[in-house]
């Protein structure tokens, strides 16, 4: 905005009265000036462009969680097997003591922030009283027929202020129409029962096992399917999309979360959150491209890390000491969630209906483990620079990475995509490991970085990795310094970093 012109002309203020008048504008012109820039927009820093997939709002909700958890529970729990038959008489399943009010506050004491149970297996046993078969807990000596396993853990998880998710195999062992079109509507249907009664879902799981051996009704023969044409999966999906418009969709493919590609429940590095889903569907793997996604990808669908407690995935006696070490389950949180995947870790209720209590203790331990990594970030208080701030906006200040809301971020001009960001912390601290965030709402723009310590008047590098995403942790040997330089060394535009945190590991935390 040009000021007025009558400002700049000298022969105006030679007329007669005109300085007396020239003090009078001179006096408004602030609030003139004010309001013309207030106008003129072409004046506000814009913030970067996207780059790339970006994740859609249920995603966004999703990676907010980044630890949740599985419940595997069927006719199996009570006949010792990891997949059923589907010959298994609806009397097989009984628990002794069901009590979805200690699975979900098992859960909720470790820090998960939902729960994916296990509706139908590929047993094809239903945890619910479908009305489209009669291979389910209706036909069960449990609570005389009554019972409803996802009606009492829906509850639960709402009651807690968890989310509820389902398991639905596609694959049915147990159903004599499977591998024929007619399955397709009882599956459909029996999808319909899920997400219009036991709601809100946050996410459905499609699992990849398709086709093989089974019951099948009493023909005991083997049925193939072709996993990528038999389940129309654009309309079955649609179903989901339709009823449960929040809901996540798992599978090899997604559409918005994908296998990791192992279930060790680690992610790879890098563990890009893009991938070119066109080349997967349900069934369908490329493990290792699973594992560490494409750069550049034409989709944003972020890695779930799926592992159990146990070497099983459902309750087995005999598994009792095998529970994995409070230590062990922190190394799988660095692993997956410190990876920008998320951690979906299972726990198999007994025969009686809870969790075991080998289960309950590790899981405790654990959680007081990673409290203890996190309950402080020496970070807090630091004075942050940077070596650009985009269009000198305080908007897109350096200081924004210390504020922890995940709204704010800093940013530096177009073009400068390798900037430097220096967190002064007023004295030497001790930590052993960092956290990074960006922000997501952008995509994911960053493909290297380096982490510099300051000693005896130079930067000494300690650590170096490739893609930040949802959340990068950086776990290492203790580092004690009085400044901490982060250098973004490869990305194909300016960053967008909403996060940065030191925390010191106490010992125990790595001991079994």
């Amino acid at each position: 905005m040009q000021p007025p012109q009558i400002l700049a002309c000298p022969k105006w203020l030679g007329h007669p009265g005109g300085r007396r008048e020239f003090k009078m504008i001179v006096k408004i012109i602030p609030l003139v000036a004010l309001t013309g820039l207030l106008a003129d927009r072409s004046l506000a820093v814009e913030p970067p462009p996207p780059f790339g997939p970006v994740p859609a709002a249920r995603q966004l909700a999703w990676h907010e969680m980044e630890f949740y958890g599985f419940v595997h529970f069927t006719v199996n729990t009570f006949t010792d097997k990891e997949w059923g038959y589907g010959d298994e008489p609806e009397a097989v399943f009984n628990p002794t003591d069901f009590s979805a009010e200690q699975i979900v506050q098992t859960a909720k004491a470790a820090g998960m922030k939902g729960l994916i149970l296990t509706a139908k297996h590929h047993d094809g046993f239903c945890l619910w009283p479908s009305q489209y078969t009669e291979h389910s807990v209706k036909n069960s000596p449990w609570k005389n027929g009554h019972g409803d396993v996802l009606r009492e853990m829906s509850d639960a998880c709402k009651h807690a202020g968890l989310k509820f998710g389902v398991y639905l195999s596609p694959w049915d062992r147990h159903s004599a129409v499977y591998g024929r079109p007619e399955y397709l509507t009882y599956y459909r249907n029996q999808l319909r029962e899920l997400l219009t009664n036991y709601g809100p879902i946050f996410e459905v799981w499609f699992d990849g096992a398709n086709g093989g051996d089974g019951f099948y009704g009493g023909a005991r023969e083997k049925r193939n399917i072709d996993r990528k044409t038999y389940y129309d999966w654009e309309n079955t999906r649609a179903i989901v999309r339709e009823l449960m418009p929040g809901a996540m969709m798992f599978s090899d493919g997604g559409p918005d979360v994908r296998w990791v590609g192992n279930e060790r429940g680690i992610a790879g590095d890098p563990c890009w959150a893009t991938l070119n889903r066109a080349d997967f569907s349900p069934g369908q793997a490329d493990e290792q491209r699973l594992n560490r996604g494409d750069r550049p990808g034409t989709d944003w669908l972020p890695a779930e890390c799926d592992v159990s407690i146990r070497p099983g995935w459902f309750y087995h006696a005999k598994e009792d000491a095998k529970v994995k070490t409070p230590a062990q389950l922190v190394d799988l949180y660095f692993k997956s969630a410190g990876c920008g995947a998320s951690l979906l870790l299972n726990l198999p209720p007994d025969r009686r209906g809870r969790i075991a209590d080998a289960d309950v203790q590790s899981l405790k331990e654990f959680r007081q483990r990673l409290d203890g990594i996190f309950s402080k970030n020496l970070a807090v208080g630091a004075k942050v620079t940077a070596s650009n701030v985009r269009g000198n906006d305080k908007t897109f200040a350096a200081k924004n990475v210390l504020l922890g809301d995940g709204k704010k971020y800093w940013s530096t001009d177009d073009g400068l995509t390798t900037p430097d960001l220096i967190l002064d912390l007023g004295k030497a601290k001790t930590f052993n490991v960092v956290s990074l965030r960006e922000f997501l709402p952008l995509g994911q723009r960053v493909e290297a970085f380096a982490l510099d310590e300051w000693q005896e008047g130079q930067w000494i590098q300690f650590a170096a990795g490739t893609s930040i995403g949802s959340h990068r942790l950086i776990r290492g040997d203790s580092v004690t310094t009085s400044k901490v330089r982060l250098r973004l060394t490869q990305a194909p535009v300016c960053p967008a970093i909403s996060e940065i945190g030191l925390f010191a590991e106490p010992p125990t935390a790595k001991e079994n």
